[in-house]
């Protein structure tokens, strides 16, 4: 059995779900999301509304269709919780002369090129810059928000020698040694 998609998914109060052509649609206070549940997309998985509650339920005992189960089991909790609740990415900025400001729907960055770089704010995320150095990013799609998050830092990944770089707020950069000193032995 599949722990994580028998479960059903709770609509809180002020959330709609309604399902129509295979489409599974849910509006919240935060925003309105969709996802495609039909046969073409995932054939072995029913989804039904009953009681506040969204159930998951699967044609077969496949292993295929457990794991369709709880896929899709868990991109409608998501869902759920995104619309409720934004999904937030904190990002840092660590270096000399490395900054972030929020111009109309463009992010720009001064990463230490030769010219600032422009990165256009997707429809659907929210980007705020805090001191210059802290980008936080928020969404009901938990998928773009991370997509979103990681185009950004890969712009300038952390490095390991001085740390210089984007990172996520919560990421370790493990730091590396630099060249020993030349002549230290005197020989």
């Amino acid at each position: 059995m599949s722990r994580i998609g028998k479960r059903p998914v709770n609509v809180l109060k002020g959330v709609t779900a309604a399902l129509q052509n295979g489409k599974l649609s849910i509006k919240g206070p935060k925003g309105a999301l969709s996802i495609d549940v039909g046969d073409a997309r995932y054939p072995l998985v029913e989804v039904a509304i009953k009681d506040g509650h969204i159930a998951v339920s699967r044609r077969d005992d496949s292993r295929f269709a457990r794991t369709q189960q709880g896929l899709v089991r868990a991109l409608i909790q998501n869902m759920a919780t995104g619309v409720t609740e934004n999904f937030v990415r904190i990002l840092d900025i660590v270096g000399v002369g490395y900054r972030a400001e929020v111009k109309g729907k463009s992010l720009n960055l001064s990463l230490g090129f030769s010219h600032p770089v422009d990165f256009a704010i997707p429809e659907g995320i929210a980007i705020t810059v805090d001191k210059q150095t802290r980008v936080t990013i928020n969404g009901a799609d938990r998928q773009l928000v991370g997509e979103t998050a990681a185009r950004i830092r890969r712009l300038r990944p952390p490095e390991p020698y001085k740390g210089k770089g984007i990172r996520y707020s919560d990421e370790v950069v493990r730091r590396k040694v630099g060249k020993a000193a030349a002549g230290a032995t005197g020989g």
